[in-house]
């Protein structure tokens, strides 16, 4: 692998994947064929890829033979993108695949860009053109901000900053005079969808002072106008995974609701089949998965507004779709904000207590299981919790999920618990509630918080963060 540098971050051009309709042949041919020449591999397979995301997926195969000869030959043709080939070293070089899809090449792997000579592509030819462009700024860039890095003298400081962001502006003028030069070139695509948003002179406001949010406003709103939605060769390039990711992780205030309105305005935009896709994966399995609390409202909305029917979402298959509307029936009914499923189970004598009837201002819902290591240590932290706060309003409603009345009993003694302790045990091995499916208990322990009317105010906190949480809900009740 190799990495080239323009100043503060790297530029490395990588690959994504999947389905593009703008790849033509140069001439009638049909398929591809790649002729490859190495002068210092010999003997191995060499492996052509693209990506999707942050995965490499494997297209072709060849074998590298004892005079460093290989092949990449195939009927269909090839999408277009940025590809890589790589060798069992773990090193790949990078390619574009689009209109030329008959071509050769030859190099080694200790330069790959200095040795690169290309024929029957100019569209690499000037990509290799580019990338010995960076290689050799870049071998100026590192020095100096390796010694930047070191050096305390102002003077030196200023001159090496200046020297850098000379630099910067080359390799950004470079790519400028390309676009004007080859303006339905491919890597003038990922050139301006990957470059950063030209932000005007801060306006002042009506008092006279600048305009703070400006910056951030301007660049938010000309986000995507450089990118081309519409062109699914961006797949198999880092540029749509990247400006995504970006873009919902760095660009926009993390709230369900607001998340949902960027990410509907987004697939409005996209036609573009691949990047489509690519939009709604994306922001459904990074929601589902987020480590932020309440996000499941986004991945509720996804699953609701392009998965229930097979047209909103045809590449994905029956089964996997029956999964996703499955999990979303379930988080649906638990989401911050709505009333907490009723609940009524027996305590240790028999007689069964109501959820809605435990009369608290807060009430934590707990779901555990006397036999689990992690509520072991998760129990004595709530009791602590509860001791120092009962007395302000919050109450303990606790839930056996198994049936194994002796053991938790057994606890319950042990322990000195006094809050309502309840058990979802039914005798003989059942039990009252499938609480995977009610609660979304799937392992233990979980903690849903409630407020007086019992609607869900925080969920799946850990026992430790009780108080933290508790503290701030008293301060913004103050307030």
């Amino acid at each position: 692998m190799f990495r080239l540098k323009t100043m503060r971050k790297l530029f490395f051009i990588s690959l994504l994947i999947n389905g593009s309709i703008f790849c033509i042949a140069q001439t009638n041919k049909q398929g591809y064929e790649l002729k490859m020449k190495f002068t210092n591999v010999k003997d191995t397979t060499c492996i052509l890829m693209h990506h999707y995301g942050e995965k490499q997926m494997i297209k072709d195969t060849a074998h590298i033979d004892a005079k460093g000869n290989a092949v990449f030959k195939g009927s269909k043709t090839l999408d277009g993108g940025m590809y890589l080939l790589a060798f069992p070293s773990k090193k790949y070089f990078e390619l574009i695949i689009d209109r030329e899809q008959f071509f050769s090449l030859q190099c080694d792997t200790i330069n790959m860009v200095k040795s690169m000579k290309i024929k029957g592509s100019q569209d690499n030819e000037k990509f290799y053109e580019y990338l010995l462009f960076i290689e050799n700024k870049s071998a100026i860039a590192g020095p100096l901000s390796k010694s930047l890095s070191k050096t305390k003298n102002q003077d030196s400081i200023k001159s090496m900053q200046k020297q850098l962001a000379d630099i910067e502006k080359e390799v950004k003028q470079y790519k400028k005079d390309y676009v004007k030069n080859n303006p339905q070139s491919f890597l003038s695509k990922i050139f301006n969808a990957s470059a950063e948003v030209e932000i005007p002179e801060t306006p002042s406001l009506p008092n006279g002072r600048k305009d703070s949010t400006f910056p951030y406003r301007y660049n938010k709103a000309h986000y995507w106008d450089n990118v081309d939605l519409n062109d699914d060769r961006l797949m198999r390039s880092p540029v749509i995974h990247n400006k995504v990711k970006f873009y919902f992780e760095k660009m926009i205030l993390q709230s369900p609701d607001t998340i949902i309105k960027e990410v509907d305005a987004l697939a409005k935009k996209a036609s573009g089949k691949e990047i489509y896709k690519y939009i709604v994966y994306y922001v459904t399995f990074t929601y589902e998965t987020s480590k932020y609390m309440g996000m499941d409202a986004v991945f509720v909305h996804m699953g609701n507004s392009y998965y229930y029917k097979k047209e909103q979402s045809p590449w994905v298959d029956s089964v996997s779709r029956a999964k996703i509307m499955g999990k979303v029936r379930i988080l649906e009914k638990l989401l911050i904000g709505l009333q907490a499923p009723p609940l009524t189970v027996p305590d240790s004598t028999g007689a069964f207590n109501q959820l809605y009837n435990a009369n608290a201002k807060y009430t934590v819902l707990f779901f555990w299981d006397p036999e689990c290591g992690h509520c072991k240590k998760s129990t004595p932290k709530l009791k602590e919790f509860y001791e120092k706060y009962k007395d302000q309003g919050v109450e303990v409603f606790a839930v056996d999920i198994e049936d194994n009345k002796d053991a938790w009993k057994k606890y319950l003694r042990d322990n000195n618990l006094k809050w309502i302790n309840c058990s979802n045990g039914a005798g003989n091995g059942k039990v009252y509630y499938n609480l995977k499916t009610y609660y979304d208990v799937y392992s233990t322990p979980v903690i849903y918080i409630l407020d007086e009317k019992k609607k869900i105010i925080a969920k799946r906190i850990d026992a430790e963060q009780l108080e933290g949480y508790f503290v701030n809900q008293l301060k913004l009740k103050k307030k």
